[in-house]
């Protein structure tokens, strides 16, 4: 299948993913840049917040597109033992690209949370969503990383992958929800009608539309709390409501 855009797969997306939907227990985390407009169209559909997990491929020098691992928020670091073996590179190496990407990491951090914390996901149901798994580099790092936060249930979620990758994380989580699973593979964006690189900006005021959808959705609670009675609630608390 060819996508027309990332909003557009998100969108097909989030129709596979419906079983997930007004589930309060729900989190939706897509991984920068290009998985956050996917997870904004599933988040939006789902009713779910969104928020991001920052990820960073370590490219192989001269390389860059081949993975030889990643790192995630939290001090998360995974290495591809195969790629490290078979292209020979040096701790040294590995340390001084993983040290580039870390910067990177952290001004994405406080670029995109602005000081704000990762949710609490303990308990949660989360779903990890980006636009297409290649290697999976990244994708493992997140996993790893979630998964110290002792949630309830993670899911995986992209449009495409490659079939070998899609197998390889099967096994790593609760459910992983593909769109299609081409064979040759070859690249992520080869499977996009368009697929131009998602900018900072585009992933800060996403972030901010979800953030919106998040007040909205807390206000409509408060109403049908207030509606449907409220005698569980505290006295202090019931006071400010009722004259």
């Amino acid at each position: 299948m060819l996508f027309k855009n990332r909003r557009f797969a998100g969108q097909v997306l989030a129709k596979e993913l419906t079983a997930y939907a007004n589930d309060p227990d729900v989190v939706v985390l897509g991984l920068p840049r290009g998985g956050v407009p996917i997870a904004f169209e599933v988040a939006k559909t789902l009713n779910a917040p969104l928020d991001v997990l920052v990820v960073r491929k370590l490219g192989v020098p001269d390389r860059e597109e081949l993975a030889m691992g990643a790192i995630a928020s939290g001090g998360v670091r995974i290495v591809n033992k195969h790629i490290i073996n078979l292209v020979k590179i040096s701790d040294e190496v590995i340390a001084r690209v993983a040290l580039q990407e870390e910067r990177e990491l952290e001004r994405r951090e406080r670029l995109y949370r602005q000081n704000r914390p990762l949710r609490d996901l303990k308990g949660r149901t989360v779903i990890l969503v980006d636009d297409g798994l290649a290697t999976g580099a990244t994708m493992w790092a997140a996993v790893v990383t979630v998964r110290k936060q002792q949630p309830a249930q993670i899911a995986i979620a992209v449009p495409v992958a490659a079939p070998e990758t899609y197998q390889e994380l099967e096994t790593e989580v609760d459910e992983i929800v593909c769109i299609s699973r081409p064979n040759p593979f070859q690249s992520v964006g080869l499977w996009y009608e368009s697929f131009p690189q998602t900018t900072d900006e585009e992933v800060c005021d996403l972030l901010a539309k979800a953030a919106k959808n998040d007040e909205e959705r807390e206000r409509g609670k408060g109403t049908s709390n207030l509606k449907a009675g409220v005698s569980n609630m505290d006295a202090a608390y019931l006071s400010h409501y009722v004259p």
